[in-house]
């Protein structure tokens, strides 16, 4: 990918978006170009449609999305279905319609069916049932995966889609009405700590299992997708190697410094039993995952503190 290139980072400011600039500027792409919501509705055909007539954009990378955990999905399913759906929709065809020719799209590891074989294939897409608590994220999703295919069987386009493991790192959500599981786990696990508490709470048995990967990685991925030519296609892209929710807990008590038991809601959902992809595609062609959990979730954890400790420790 040429270092001139003109990229749009749609969904800047959200964890995955501000990974990418962080990425880009790291690799030395200074021709990159962002809107804030304000800016640039992404919900507004019609202003999606200028802006990629007027900017002369070589390349997108799509990571704006309405994101959340069961909780938020619960709760908001029409939200999450309408918002994604026309969010992608937008962006793809307007990019399409400005003959841009390399885009990627950021999905989600939902997309696969919930009693999946692990570790999960790309080719499992639409072989069952989703997980119902973020089913109407997961078909959204699913619905730009296909669309992405579609550009490039009908008019040639390099559209590629990017299937994470749940993603964390710095600039995460951690309102625990809408965030998932490893930030809520984090928060909580501050609040105890300076609460003076020695129990952390968490949803659930603390039996499913999940892979969590750096938003970092991730955002490193994608943009050796783009730097190496991949045209089409999607890859699940995680680390390959999962943990109980559990453990997740006690790694996140570590991170804070919290010396506790954990104590179970079984009256809460646990979600898919378990979710950990198959990422063998992607790292035959040259790329894995370098940050691990512990360190991963240490810096996190500065990252948060840095951003909303002092709010947290005022209303604990």
């Amino acid at each position: 990918m040429d270092k001139n290139a003109r990229i749009f980072v749609a969904g800047h400011r959200g964890m995955a978006g501000s990974a990418l600039l962080r990425n880009l500027a790291s690799r030395g792409y200074n021709n990159v170009v962002t809107r804030s919501r304000a800016e640039l509705d992404l919900t507004d055909q019609a202003a999606v449609e200028r802006f990629f007539r007027d900017e002369a954009i070589d390349v997108v990378m799509l990571a704006a999305a309405k994101v959340g955990g069961i909780l938020a999905n619960d709760t908001y399913p029409a939200d999450f279905l309408y918002l994604n759906l026309i969010i992608e929709a937008n962006v793809i065809h307007s990019a399409f319609r400005a003959g841009i020719q390399r885009l990627v799209f950021l999905g989600s590891s939902c997309i696969y069916p919930r009693e999946a074989p692990q570790p999960i294939k790309e080719q499992y897409l639409l072989t069952g049932p989703l997980e119902s608590t973020n089913e109407p994220y997961a078909i959204a999703k699913i619905a730009g995966i296909k669309l992405c295919e579609a550009f490039n069987k009908q008019f040639g386009t390099q559209y590629v889609s990017l299937m994470p493991t749940n993603l964390y790192g710095p600039n995460d959500n951690y309102d625990l009405k809408t965030s998932h599981v490893l930030p809520a786990l984090l928060r909580k696990a501050h609040e105890a700590k300076v609460g003076g508490e020695d129990t952390l709470a968490v949803w659930g048995t603390g039996r499913a299992r999940r892979e969590f990967l750096h938003v970092d990685d991730m955002a490193d991925a994608t943009v050796f997708m783009l730097e190496h030519g991949i045209e089409g296609g999607w890859y699940n892209v995680g680390c390959g190697v999962d943990v109980t929710i559990e453990e997740l807990a006690r790694v996140a008590m570590r991170a804070v410094g919290l010396d506790g038991r954990i104590e179970f809601d079984v009256s809460k959902p646990d979600g898919t039993p378990q979710k950990l992809l198959d990422v063998s595609r992607l790292t035959e062609l040259g790329w894995r995952a370098k940050i691990g959990l512990e360190e991963g979730l240490a810096t996190t954890y500065e990252d948060f503190l840095q951003r909303y400790g002092a709010q947290v420790v005022e209303r604990a």
